[in-house]
């Protein structure tokens, strides 16, 4: 037999098997690295999916945990204003009223970890302007909307019946207060008449007798004549102001007097001049003494800065960064409530702002309130008669996270005039 036989036979055969294993090992490797990219694509799919998961329950988490750190909404007072909308837990909210009513309660509320408000809601209550009996002399005060009139007592005249109906009621009894009438005959009977400023006494029509417009003012039978004296004279009258003052135009009214700006003052070079209704005060404001390794620095007439702390020293980083001084003129008994002065941030580092009244002299005649979150204002609450002077210590911190990073000091004293003019 031929070898060839062999060969074509099963030794063909077996060669052709041996191919198709190796073709179907190449194969399930080809399927295997298939399915191992599959699997690696279907895990990082898984991943990308579980961190998607992840994220969403995470910001709903915070986000009910947020709801849960708030406090109850806070009504508007009625004729009032509410500054501030977050309720969260740290931040504050405050409350100021309306022109004519006075805030009863918590200016300033702040949300608690409690998830609770401090302070008590306040409201607005109406301010009785005759509380304070700006009335004197036995004057009856009858109370209107913002504002108040005053019945006087017999004897007694002005705004606020502070005046004596003869105070400043000058006369003189001179020749020259009578004259003789101008008589003419006029169909048969003698009629006479008198200069302007002049009436007829007595029954025999022979003297003209001056009209004391002055006297008839203060009694209250002819309208207001002067604002502050009323000086008879033959025929007429004049009006006089006191010392400080000048007369108007008008020749019933008086004006100020500015010393400072007219050099009629004696303040030194050292000094501030201020003029005041009715005259000047010549102030000089300090600096603070140094003390605790706090010290300040005089940069302008009316301000003092704190010079570097040393390192890890709190009681000079505890300390107003700076002190303001400012001064006031006001005339007497003026009508409350009014805005004298405000206080205000130009830009904020931290998170809030807070206002107080520290002291000074006639503090009962202040209170302070907020007109938005970065200013607080100054407001007198009370009449004040005339001459006084009262002084207002104002302070604005600014905190981040309730640590204080900033006091700044605005102390302001007002002059009020010996008259309502």
């Amino acid at each position: 037999m031929l070898p060839v036989l062999d060969i074509v036979g099963p030794s063909h055969k077996t060669f052709f098997d041996c191919l198709s294993k190796r073709q179907a090992l190449s194969s399930l490797r080809q399927i295997q690295k298939l399915l191992s990219g599959q699997e690696a694509a279907y895990l990082q799919s898984l991943r990308t999916m579980n961190k998607k998961l992840n994220l969403l329950q995470n910001t709903l988490t915070r986000q009910v945990s947020k709801l849960n750190e708030t406090c109850p909404k806070l009504e508007v007072p009625n004729n009032g204003r509410k500054l501030g909308s977050i309720s969260a837990v740290g931040h504050e909210v405050h409350f100021l009223c309306e022109k004519g009513f006075e805030l009863v309660g918590s200016e300033t509320r702040v949300c608690q970890e409690s998830h609770s408000w401090s302070g008590q809601q306040p409201f607005c209550r109406n301010i009785n302007e005759c509380a304070k009996s700006p009335c004197l002399n036995g004057g009856t005060c009858v109370d209107d909307v913002n504002r108040f009139v005053c019945m006087c007592a017999r004897g007694w005249s002005g705004t606020y019946c502070q005046n004596s109906v003869y105070s400043y009621w000058t006369s003189q009894t001179n020749s020259s207060f009578s004259r003789q009438p101008h008589c003419a005959n006029m169909q048969g009977s003698t009629q006479c008449t008198c200069d302007e400023g002049f009436q007829i006494t007595g029954r025999d029509n022979r003297l003209c007798q001056d009209l004391d417009e002055c006297e008839l003012y203060y009694s209250g039978r002819l309208p207001r004549l002067c604002a502050h004296a009323c000086v008879n004279t033959p025929g007429s009258y004049r009006c006089t102001c006191p010392p400080g003052y000048s007369l108007r135009g008008d020749q019933r009214n008086c004006k100020d007097v500015d010393e400072c700006a007219s050099r009629q003052h004696n303040c030194s070079r050292d000094e501030l001049c201020v003029n005041t209704f009715g005259g000047f005060q010549c102030v000089r404001p300090d600096c603070p003494r140094a003390r605790q390794n706090t010290s300040y620095v005089k940069t302008s007439l009316l301000r003092c800065e704190r010079n570097p702390c040393p390192m890890d020293n709190k009681a000079c980083a505890q300390a107003a960064s700076s002190i303001s001084f400012s001064y006031l003129s006001l005339v007497s008994n003026l009508s409350v409530p009014r805005v004298l002065f405000r206080m205000s941030a130009a830009r904020v580092h931290g998170d809030s702002l807070r206002f107080g009244l520290l002291g000074g002299r006639g503090r009962g005649h202040f209170s302070l309130q907020r007109s938005d979150r970065l200013t607080g204002e100054l407001v007198l609450v009370s009449r004040v008669l005339g001459p006084a002077v009262l002084e207002a210590e104002l302070e604005m911190t600014e905190l981040e996270k309730k640590t204080v990073l900033a006091r700044f000091i605005s102390k302001v004293t007002v002059f009020i005039s010996q008259y309502d003019f």
